[in-house]
């Protein structure tokens, strides 16, 4: 569930990760030598003179990665008239982005993704600031690890009708993990309790949403990033203008029937009721309302749905670390019984497969966009500064391949996760979620979903490629669910199907 942006990086949102990258430049190399502090910005890759650096549209991450290998963790690019630096080490990126946090909260200026297509109102892109800070901690209202552990019984009942759904149509896996995510996503924000699916309206305009923005945070595809005048012209960007409007009439048609159902009958909890009920605590327009219910919906059904198929694609390649992850649910729970988040503590084995999944394919390889507010200053063998208003990224392909804190990072190892007393460390992280005070703020039930969802298929179903489909184990590392089909898995139930139909059947369903 990355709510910064919404979906941000190659979505969520995210997606627009190198969207201020591979841009001819047109200024000299003297004004990145140095900052107004003395200290010299981070180095910078060769380059083709005036005309800066190039980045290869599909899989750029490759190439700022080979360039951390050579130049070090940091490095300088030159995107038109602006200084983008790139972090690429852990060490690094904790010293700067999240110890100082504070100095990378901004979002720099995306005229056709932040501004037109969402109308300034995507928490995603918007800028530091009162309103950024307000719609934030509205949404830590119903996000913060306590309200998460309240939506578990949800979760497990969503993660079985999976289970059920993946028994009834395997092929069609990945609309099986976006149905429970949009049905539980949608419980959460709108109350909404009757049936959602992966074909409903609102899901398929929200993913219509994000291949939007997938577009307009395209290099190069929008003049208006270079001539940002062309805004004004009543006939520029009229595709975005026209998404813009059938989003915010989504937006704001969720959010009247919450308001009509709070007027006819007592309804349960969801955020836009909250929203609703406490107009004063917030000072939040019924726009500014209608988006924020709209992020979490639209973060919360397609980029966790993309997290559950990395793990599952996972399993499938991996078939013997999958095995030992089957043993353990073996021991612990056996066959009599489907598992619960009742069982999670004395699982760090399937944990640790999860970590190890998703720092294997980030799923926003190139990070997300933040601009400093001040001076950052770096001190590591040499010190760097990286000014007041510089665009940064932290590369989380280049970070996940780090060999002093991932060794022999290629590989698949879910056992690093694993400390000598059989549990999770806590000295290892990956950065699935952003860095810093731009963090998704849905974490804590995004990371309960992918849980529980893969609980229950690893303990259901052996999982396995299917060698007569095409595999790209690069696929779901967009950010937002691909509409094509990155891989094809075969799932064989572990127990006869009339029984475990009957578990899932029985098993528990939320109030």
């Amino acid at each position: 569930m990355l709510l910064d942006l919404p979906i941000s990086d190659n979505t969520q949102l995210v997606f627009g990760a190198v969207a201020c990258l591979g841009l001819v430049g047109a200024i000299s190399w003297a004004s990145f030598a140095s900052s107004e502090s003395g200290l010299p910005l981070p180095p910078s890759p060769l380059n083709c003179g005036l005309l800066g650096h190039f980045l290869p549209l599909r899989n750029s991450f490759l190439t700022i990665a080979a360039w951390i290998d050579e130049y070090g963790p940091l490095v300088t690019i030159r995107s038109g008239t602006e200084k983008i630096v790139v972090i690429g080490r852990h060490k690094a990126v904790v010293e700067i982005m999240e110890k100082q946090g504070g100095s990378l909260a901004d979002r720099p200026r995306m005229i056709a993704a932040g501004e037109i297509l969402s109308g300034g109102q995507a928490v995603g892109f918007m800028h530091a600031g009162d309103k950024f800070r307000r719609m934030r901690r509205a949404l830590h209202t119903h996000l913060q690890p306590k309200s998460a552990e309240a939506y578990q019984p949800l979760q497990m009942s969503h993660a079985k009708h999976m289970v059920l759904d993946i028994l009834d149509d395997p092929y069609n896996f990945q609309n099986h993990a976006t149905t429970f995510a949009a049905a539980t996503i949608m419980k959460i924000t709108y109350g909404k309790t009757t049936p959602t699916s992966a074909t409903d309206p609102e899901v398929r305009e929200i993913h219509n949403l994000f291949e939007s923005f997938r577009t307009a945070l395209r290099p190069g595809a929008y003049l208006v990033e270079s001539i940002p005048w062309l805004r004004y012209l009543p006939w520029y960007g009229q595709d975005l203008k026209q998404q813009f409007e059938k989003t915010r009439e989504l937006y704001t048609n969720q959010l009247n029937r919450v308001k009509q159902q709070i007027s006819n009958v007592d309804v349960g909890p969801s955020f836009a009721k909250y929203m609703l009920e406490h107009d004063n605590l917030y000072n939040l327009t019924e726009t500014e309302k209608a988006f924020l219910g709209g992020a979490l919906f639209g973060a919360g059904s397609d980029s966790t749905a993309t997290a559950i198929c990395t793990v599952l694609m996972a399993a499938a390649c991996f078939p013997k670390e999958q095995a030992k992850v089957q043993v353990e649910l073996d021991t612990v729970i056996g066959r009599h019984r489907a598992p619960t988040f009742a069982d999670q503590q004395s699982l760090p084995h399937l944990e640790a497969f999860i970590s190890e999944a998703l720092r294997w394919r980030p799923l926003a390889a190139n990070g997300f966009a933040h601009r400093t507010t001040q001076d950052v200053i770096w001190a590591s063998a040499e010190k760097y500064c990286i000014p007041a208003g510089t665009t940064v990224f932290g590369n989380h392909w280049a970070i996940s391949r780090d060999p002093q804190v991932y060794p022999d990072p290629n590989a698949f190892k879910p056992e690093r996760w694993i400390n000598d007393q059989g549990c999770m460390r806590d000295d290892l992280k990956f950065f699935v979620y952003g860095f810093g005070r731009r963090i998704c703020p849905g974490l804590h039930v995004a990371n309960r979903s992918v849980f529980i969802s893969s609980l229950l298929i690893f303990w259901a179903f052996q999982l396995t490629l299917d060698p007569t489909k095409p595999l790209d184990d690069w696929g779901f590392m967009t950010g937002a669910m691909p509409n094509d089909r990155p891989c094809a898995i075969d799932f064989k139930a572990r127990s006869p199907e009339v029984e475990l139909r009957h578990m899932m059947q029985n098993y528990p369903d939320a109030a």
